[in-house]
C-alpha cells in the first residue's frame, strides 16, 4: 500500500497555485517590458529567473515530501508565493521586482512538488493531473479576460498569483500526514526505471523549453507582427485556454484507452505544426488559430507526460524530478524565444522551435511505449508496466489486504530450482493381502504416492 492523501481536490488546489505563474508568463513578461522599460530579452530573463527558482525548489524536495509530510511544505510554499509575488507587485524598482519574483518562484516550485508527489500516489494519476490542469487553465483564462481591463501595470499579474495562493491556503488543512507503508518502502530506496526516467526528464526539459519559448513571446508576436491590442491578445489567450479546458476534459474522458504513446506522439506533432503557424502569423485569424490549436493540445500532452512520470515511481520522485526538469525548460524558454526572435525573427524562431519539438517526440514516445503505464482491469495480471507494479486484479473471492493496490511497488521475481527426487519402486505393490493383514487388498503404490 502506498501513501495516499485524504482527497484529490486539495492536491488540485495546490497544483493550481504552483502552476499559475508559468501560465501567466506571457502577460508578466509583456508588462515588465512595457511598464518597467525593460527590453524583451531583459523581461524574459526575469521570467526565467522566476521559473529557475521554481525548478530549484522541485529538485530540492524530490523524494523528501513524504519525510516532512505534505502539509508543512505546501504551507511554506504558499507563504513564500504570497510574500514573493506580493513584494514584486508592490515594488517599483527592477531589483526588488526580480527578488520578489525569485522568492515567489521558489514558493510555486515547492507547492508544485507537493502536488506532484501526491498525484503520483493517487489510484489514477492521469485523472488527478488532468483535473489540476483543468483548474489552472480555467483560473488563467479568467485572469486573461480580466487583467487587460484593469490596468495596474506589472503589479496586477503578480498580485493575482499571490491572491490565488492565499485562497488556496485553507485547502492545506486537508492534506493529511504520511501513512506508513511498512519496511518495503524505505526512505532511501533506489529510484526505479532510471533509464526511462532520465530520458523522460530530459525530453520534458527540451519539450517545455520549446513550448515556453513561444509562449513567452506570444504577446509580442501579437503586438509587433500582427498589430493587435492588449485587449484583443487577452481575448485570444482566454479563448485558447478555454479550448485547453476542452482538451483536458477530453483527455480525462479518454483516459488510458489509447495508452500514453499515441496521445504523446501524435499530440507533439500537432503542437510542432501549431508553433510554426502561430509564429509566422500575419493576421488575427492565423494567430488565433495557431494559439487555440496549440493550447488545446498542449495540456493534453502535458497531462499524459505528468501521468507517465508519476507511473514510474509510486512515491512520486520521478514526477517531481521530471516536473522540475520541465520547469528548467520553462525557465529557459523565454530567454530562448527572446534571443531567437530578436536575432532571426519570429517565423524562423517558430521553425527552430517546431524542429526541436519534433526531435524530442521520438524518445519520449519510446518511453511511453516501453513502460506502458495503463491501469489494469479486473481479472488481468501484470508483471511489468508503466506503473512499477506487479498487480493482480480480481473481481470476487479475494481476501482484503491480500491483493496489492494499483501502484504498489513491483515484487522481485526469483526463480527457485527444486531438486528432483527419483521415485523408488515399491515391491509387492499389488500383492494380495494374507489373512494376517486383516484386510482384503492393499495398493501399496497408491498409498506411497499419496504422501
Amino acid at each position: 500500500m502506498s501513501p495516499r492523501p485524504r482527497a484529490a481536490w486539495p492536491l488540485v488546489a495546490v497544483f493550481t497555485a504552483g502552476y499559475l505563474a508559468a501560465y501567466l508568463l506571457p502577460t508578466i513578461v509583456g508588462r515588465l517590458s512595457v511598464c518597467l522599460g525593460l527590453s524583451t530579452a531583459q523581461s524574459g530573463l526575469v521570467g526565467s529567473a522566476l521559473l529557475l527558482s521554481s525548478a530549484t525548489a522541485g529538485f530540492a524536495l524530490a523524494g523528501r515530501v513524504e519525510t516532512y509530510g505534505p502539509r508543512r511544505p505546501a504551507r511554506i510554499g504558499l507563504v513564500l508565493a504570497m510574500a514573493g509575488y506580493g513584494c514584486a507587485a508592490l515594488a517599483g524598482s527592477v531589483p526588488l521586482v526580480v527578488l520578489g519574483a525569485v522568492i515567489g518562484g521558489f514558493g510555486s516550485g515547492t507547492a508544485t512538488a507537493v502536488a506532484a508527489s501526491g498525484i503520483a500516489a493517487q489510484r489514477d494519476p492521469h485523472r488527478t493531473s488532468s483535473l489540476g490542469l483543468l483548474s489552472v487553465s480555467a483560473t488563467a483564462g479568467a485572469l486573461y479576460l480580466t487583467i487587460p481591463h484593469l490596468g495596474g501595470g506589472h503589479r496586477l499579474p503578480f498580485a493575482s498569483i499571490a491572491l490565488v495562493a492565499l485562497v488556496v491556503w485553507p485547502a492545506t488543512a486537508r492534506l493529511g500526514g504520511v501513512v506508513p507503508v511498512g519496511p518495503a518502502a524505505p526512505a532511501a530506496s533506489r529510484l526505479p526505471h532510471r533509464r526511462s526516467g532520465l530520458v523522460l526528464a530530459g525530453g520534458m526539459l527540451v519539450w517545455s523549453m520549446a513550448q515556453n519559448a513561444l509562449w513567452g513571446v506570444s504577446s509580442r508576436i501579437g503586438v509587433d507582427q500582427v498589430g493587435l491590442s492588449e485587449v484583443t491578445i487577452g481575448a485570444v489567450f482566454a479563448a485558447a485556454l478555454g479550448a485547453g479546458l476542452l482538451g483536458v476534459m477530453g483527455a480525462g474522458v479518454l483516459g488510458s484507452r489509447l495508452g500514453r504513446a499515441v496521445p504523446i506522439g501524435l499530440g507533439t506533432v500537432i503542437i510542432a505544426a501549431s508553433i510554426v503557424l502561430s509564429s509566422s502569423a500575419g493576421s488575427l485569424g492565423r494567430f488565433a488559430t495557431g494559439e487555440i490549436l496549440w493550447n488545446t493540445i498542449y495540456p493534453v500532452v502535458l497531462s499524459y507526460l505528468i501521468g507517465l512520470a508519476a507511473s514510474l515511481d509510486v512515491r512520486g520522485r520521478w514526477a517531481v524530478l521530471a516536473g522540475s526538469a520541465s520547469s528548467v525548460g520553462v525557465a529557459c524558454g523565454p530567454v530562448l524565444g527572446s534571443v531567437l526572435s530578436e536575432q532571426a525573427g519570429y517565423p524562423v524562431m517558430g521553425l527552430i522551435l517546431g524542429a526541436l519539438t519534433l526531435l524530442v517526440a521520438a524518445p519520449v514516445t519510446a518511453v511511453a511505449l516501453h513502460t506502458g503505464g495503463r491501469p489494469l482491469v479486473p481479472g488481468s495480471v501484470r508483471r511489468r508496466g508503466g506503473a512499477p507494479a506487479a498487480l493482480l486484479a480480481v473481481t470476487t473471492g479475494a481476501v482484503p489486504g491480500a491483493v496489492p493496490e494499483l501502484g504498489a511497488p513491483e515484487q522481485a521475481v526469483t526463480e527457485i530450482s527444486l531438486p528432483v527426487r527419483r521415485r523408488r519402486p515399491v515391491r509387492g505393490a499389488f500383492r494380495t493381502a494374507g489373512p494376517a493383514d486383516g484386510a482384503g487388498q492393499s495398493n501399496a503404490y497408491a498409498s506411497t504416492s499419496a504422501r
